[in-house]
């Protein structure tokens, strides 16, 4: 690849990033506290959907939505696209069982001192992003994986704790699925599409 190409490949790649930095400040001057740990994440989170036009995949209802929005934020700017088009835009029944299981499962391990609303809010958006085709904090729209780690950390610290053999979330997330279920652990219904899929599922194993 030429030196011109690699720069223009490099700046499109930017791109999505600098747009959700821009929506997460617009959120954030909407924040009814800006410093709060629960209110950045919830505006990244939105942010990395808004930009791709993807709302309706945070996976939450229209009433999860407003009271998401009125417990962190003074001010609606956009309705959200409600859950039953997120059931529309899932490939198969299987996805949608995925969905409500690992949900159920990560609410079982909430921690008691966050508010039970942002966990079911939180607990919707990483199950429906485990359906995306990557890493889980780049389906989140987050920096890194430490960033999932953290917010695994404050909301489900003992789910987080079982991950002892530090596996990759996504993967991780499917294994204890799976094991609470007494399957078979295997991979997220998005792993497939990773770049590391081989190295977490690798061919024989």
């Amino acid at each position: 690849m030429s030196d011109d190409a690699l720069s223009a490949s490099s700046a499109h790649a930017a791109e999505p990033a600098h747009a959700c930095a821009a929506r997460t400040s617009h959120w954030l001057t909407l924040a009814r506290d800006p410093a709060c740990f629960d209110t950045i994440l919830f505006a990244r989170l939105i942010a990395a959907r808004e930009v791709r036009g993807e709302e309706s995949l945070l996976g939450l209802s229209a009433a999860q939505w407003r009271g998401l929005v009125s417990r962190h934020f003074t001010h609606e700017p956009a309705a959200m696209p409600s859950v039953e088009s997120v059931a529309i835009g899932l490939n198969t029944e299987q996805h949608l069982e995925f969905v409500a299981k690992l949900r159920e499962l990560m609410l079982q391990y909430a921690n008691p001192a966050v508010p039970l609303d942002d966990a079911q809010c939180l607990a919707s958006i990483i199950t429906h992003a485990c359906l995306r085709p990557d890493h889980l904090w780049r389906d989140l729209g987050l920096s890194g994986r430490d960033d999932v780690s953290a917010m695994l950390d404050r909301y489900f610290p003992t789910l987080a704790a079982l991950n002892v053999t530090n596996l990759r979330w996504k993967r991780f997330l499917a294994q204890q699925l799976a094991l609470s279920l007494g399957q078979t652990p295997g991979p997220a219904p998005g792993c497939p599409g990773c770049e590391d899929f081989g190295f977490c599922f690798p061919p024989g194993a």
